[in-house]
């Protein structure tokens, strides 16, 4: 285990396009997709994806540890990936976190925007089915991790979206909402299930836990003291015609804003880990140290509520000292 197998390619158009589709379910996507609809597209979609993509990663990654299934075997299995090796299978979250985000997305704007529903349905299941298809190649799911994760993640769906329209109202208007939006994924972080050894999905959990909070808490913000908002007078997804202004401007935001929520993580992640460092005595280095319980959750949840934040009020603030709202 971590010891990456040998392999030879023989097909390079199935090899990058299924590592880019299993690319579409980590970090780097969420960290980039997920602000970008804030930015550019609608509020109240970015805001419902959010917290759609937040419980049911939060539910899948404490399945895992609950279920204890274990990943294929490796052979005869050639896993392409050994992060993600230490946790268990069963349900896949990046199955999980595809449709979840690719078919809220679609909910969300398909009474807002003009666009042929049919269009959205097949991109939806396109998009879900690429990152699935891809846990199968690069070896890190079972047929029945993906199905199960997918499945999870649709019921999970159904549950919540009659209650989408209150839950947004509450997470913008009611007064506990900053204090619920922080103190709930804590207790939740802290209480993560147990295992004998040490895996990622608590720090993942956590990570995912902290940016769903501090962007939540940066939507009350908001809503409460009237903060710059993306209106249709710029740019919205709806108009039929795209202008090279519109892509100069929707690109400028967009890179405007990743570099702050880069920024901000870089920062907050070097304060952070040393200021518990000098508290527990450890060097920012050490990986054992920070695999710890009073470390890894503290130094993953404050960065990541400080990047959630940052894309939410700081990014549109600075949107619009620059003249791009």
């Amino acid at each position: 285990q971590g010891c990456a197998q040998k392999y030879i390619v023989k097909n390079y158009f199935y090899y990058y396009l299924f590592k880019f589709s299993a690319a579409l379910g980590e970090e780097i996507f969420y960290i980039t997709f997920l602000p970008f609809t804030y930015w550019n597209i609608d509020h109240s979609v970015s805001r419902r994806m959010i917290i759609i993509w937040s419980i049911v990663m939060y539910i899948g990654q404490v399945s895992k540890d609950l279920l204890k299934w274990p990943r294929p075997l490796s052979p005869p299995v050639v896993k392409l990936e050994m992060r993600t090796d230490a946790e268990y299978g069963m349900p896949s979250t990046h199955a999980m976190a595809a449709t979840a985000i690719s078919f809220s997305f679609l909910i969300a704007t398909m009474n807002q925007y003009q666009y042929p529903f049919e269009l959205g349905l097949v991109a939806a299941f396109v998009f879900s089915t690429l990152v699935c298809l891809s846990r199968l190649y690069t070896g890190m799911h079972t047929v029945l991790d993906v199905i199960g994760g997918a499945l999870i993640s649709a019921a999970l769906l159904m549950l919540l979206y009659p209650a989408w329209d209150m839950i947004d109202h509450l997470l913008l208007t009611s007064p506990f909402c900053p204090l619920l939006s922080i103190v709930v994924p804590l207790v939740l972080c802290y209480n993560y299930p147990k295992l004998d050894y040490y895996s990622p999905t608590r720090g993942d959990t956590t990570t995912i836990l902290g940016a769903g909070a501090g962007a939540t808490v940066g939507f009350w913000l908001n809503n409460q003291y009237a903060m710059p908002a993306y209106t249709s007078e710029n740019f919205q997804l709806g108009f039929p015609l795209i202008t090279s202004k519109i892509v100069v401007v929707v690109l400028t935001r967009f890179f405007v804003g990743i570099f702050v929520v880069l920024l901000t993580r870089r920062f907050m992640k070097s304060v952070v880990l040393g200021a518990l460092g000098y508290r527990y005595k450890f060097p920012i280095g050490d990986l054992e140290a920070r695999r710890r319980l009073e470390v890894e959750v503290p130094y993953k949840f404050i960065t990541y509520s400080s990047v959630g934040f940052s894309a939410t009020v700081i990014v549109p603030l600075l949107h619009k000292l620059l003249g791009l709202m």
